[in-house]
């Protein structure tokens, strides 16, 4: 996917207005001026931003269709706000994105406040993440290993949250592993970004042996 592949995709995904065009624009130039404090995403992905971060994120929307107006957001993980506050910027969305680097953090709440995004950040580990409603969809992006992902987190979930989670080229021996483990009703949905990649649709995610 070109990048101009990528905006297409994102006019024809979510006849996005001049405004939230601006907003995207805004946040890849806050995103690039970081990088000169903090490394946030690979330098070899600069010139492809909008394929290899905007869509990648922004085509996790496409699959949480159905657990719209069910609750909150919650981004593992944020880091530079991929997919935070990509879902943030599109979407009528609250995100809950949770970071434990404190730079990172600040950066996210200074995207916050530029953008006026409805999103807000938890400062720690996500095991330290209490106290908050479970999310209608849980994403991370490059957080963990599936394993250690839905050990970390299963505690923000329910048997309806929707689990949409980025992966690589390993997907597949992750995915594998984690079902040693976990159980729940598991999908997989291909990324439009990247042949060797792929999404992992779950809900009704629970330690095996668990009633």
């Amino acid at each position: 996917m070109t990048e101009d592949e990528a905006r297409a995709w994102i006019a024809a995904e979510f006849d996005v207005p001049r405004e939230t065009w601006a907003a995207l624009e805004t946040y890849i130039a806050l995103l690039f001026d970081e990088m000169a404090r903090q490394n946030l995403i690979a330098e070899s992905t600069r010139d492809h931003v909008w394929s290899r971060h905007i869509v990648d994120s922004a085509q996790l929307l496409v699959h949480a269709g159905e657990a719209s107006g069910k609750g909150d957001w919650i981004d593992l993980g944020s880091g530079a706000g991929l997919p935070g506050v990509v879902v943030a910027i599109l979407s009528g969305w609250r995100v809950l994105m949770a970071e434990s680097r404190r730079k990172r953090i600040d950066f996210l709440n200074h995207i916050i406040d530029a953008l006026d995004l409805h999103a807000s950040v938890f400062g720690g580990r996500v095991e330290m993440l209490r106290d908050v409603t479970p999310g209608a969809v849980i994403s991370a992006r490059a957080f963990a290993p599936l394993p250690r992902l839905f050990s970390t987190s299963a505690h923000l979930s329910t048997g309806e949250t929707l689990w949409l989670l980025p992966k690589g080229k390993n997907w597949q021996n992750e995915l594998e592993t984690a079902q040693q483990t976990w159980q729940g009703a598991f999908h997989v949905e291909r990324s439009i970004t990247d042949p060797d990649s792929a999404i992992i649709v779950a809900r009704s995610v629970k330690k095996r042996g668990r009633s």
